[in-house]
């Protein structure tokens, strides 16, 4: 009887450790019930890894080129004007287009920003301007990829999935900022610029495939004042008095505009840590360590109410972390852990942001409100850059990292203090939409 209890108490015991694994676990639930969701997923994570290696390769080359953090910087410059262009192009037919054929084209349009790359490494073109010129068309081809794939992903999935799609959709972003910087790191060191830049080529190539392959998402409803630049002015209109949507894109600014320092990783490596092209590689990727696992353990997200509120204390966190990686001196290691730290937050910020925005906006204007939405996450980091160049220009790289951790925590709570129905924002009861199996 003693044994048969025993076994009894260890199951049940067994059955609870796996209730609660299983809360927060990632829900894989919209893999399972979309299958054009499922192929998406995994052409971004094949594509994402190159898109890591060109953006390391770039950073690298400009400051190999000039020696310049100001230079380096305008990259950030540079890539946001190319995100605002798309962002406002693709807003004259993202909601009136067949949302597949767009990403088809967006895809042959960032392979030919990689092939110029590619090409001026192997012509041996020693001009800066090219690298701006590739980067801009990847940026702005970019901006209307990611505004059609985040405007599809309601139809794809349902919208009570949406929460889980989105944390699925992060898993992909920073598992490719994990891995691509650090391969790109060793590719760089132990070949050339050319293979990081025709590693990405192929890589589009690989989406190029994925997006032929799914079926055809045409909008559910065309409205003639959606086409053109009517089309735009509206998706914009449409923020006016929305103050949960402006505070939602608001914190974000202040978060990647201020506590992004990536621009400086080169100079910091190499100044701070006194190592190489590896350590560069390191400090891209691990904010996306504590990014992917908080990612992998979100399955408690769904059951989160006050979801601007956790944007806030998210943001909070993720500039507390980005101040500390400031000032841990030349401790590698506790570099990478604040780093780790600071991609958790941001990952938990980004979840909550997305569904705020998603549940917020009919189909009919997710293009254009997915577009500003991308602008303000990809854009940010870019000035960014440019930011983090120009202060540790005045001061020194290690001030510009504190101040701009301090930055967020200010800006974060002025956001909460100032918008109090963003800080309340709880979302509205899903409505269920039928997944595309």
């Amino acid at each position: 009887m003693e044994r048969g209890g025993a076994n009894t108490s260890g199951r049940a015991e067994g059955r609870r450790r796996l209730d609660r694994l299983r809360r927060i676990a990632i829900d894989l639930s919209p893999l399972r019930a979309s299958r054009d969701f499922r192929a998406l997923w995994f052409g971004l994570l094949v594509s994402g890894i190159g898109y890591q290696f060109t953006t390391v390769a770039t950073f690298f080359q400009v400051y190999d080129m000039t020696r310049s953090a100001v230079a380096v910087g305008l990259i950030g410059l540079v890539g946001f004007a190319a995100i605002l262009v798309g962002t406002l192009l693709g807003g004259t037919f993202v909601d009136v287009v067949d949302r597949r054929t767009t990403l088809i084209w967006t895809q042959v349009a960032s392979g030919a920003g990689s092939l110029l790359l590619l090409g001026g490494v192997v012509a041996s073109t020693d001009s800066v301007g090219v690298v701006y010129v590739g980067i801009s068309l990847i940026a702005g081809s970019s901006a209307i990829d990611a505004s059609v794939r985040n405007a599809m992903t309601p139809r794809l999935v349902g919208n009570d999935l949406l929460p889980a799609a989105i944390a699925l959709n992060q898993v992909v972003h920073n598992t490719t900022t994990l891995i691509g910087p650090a391969l790109a790191g060793i590719v760089i060191a132990r070949t050339s610029l050319g293979w990081a830049y025709g590693i990405d080529v192929g890589t589009y190539a690989c989406m190029l495939l994925v997006a032929l392959s799914i079926r055809p998402v045409p909008p559910e409803t065309v409205d003639e004042h959606d086409a053109g630049w009517a089309a735009v002015r509206r998706g914009f209109a449409y923020l006016r008095g929305r103050h949960v949507l402006q505070a939602a894109f608001g914190i974000d600014i202040v978060a990647m505009v201020f506590g992004m320092p990536r621009a400086l990783f080169p100079i910091l490596a190499i100044t701070r840590f006194h190592e190489g092209l590896e350590v560069v590689g390191l400090l891209f990727a691990a904010p996306a360590v504590g990014a992917v696992l908080g990612a992998l353990t979100g399955g408690w997200v769904g059951r989160i109410r006050h979801q601007g509120q956790a944007v806030c204390w998210a943001v909070a966190a993720w500039g507390a972390s980005i101040a500390a990686f400031g000032v841990v001196g030349s401790n590698l290691g506790l570099a990478v852990l604040f780093l780790a730290l600071a991609g958790a937050s941001d990952v938990i910020s980004a979840i909550f942001r997305g569904a705020i925005i998603q549940l917020s906006v009919p189909d009919a204007m997710r293009g254009r409100l997915s577009g500003i939405n991308f602008l303000v996450v990809a854009g940010g980091p870019r000035l960014g850059d440019l930011e983090a160049g120009i202060v540790a220009s005045l001061t020194t790289p290690a001030a510009s990292v504190v101040a701009g951790g301090l930055a967020c925590i200010a800006g974060a709570g002025l956001i909460a203090w100032l918008v109090p129905s963003f800080r309340r924002y709880r979302p509205p009861s899903a409505a269920a939409n039928p997944a595309a199996s």
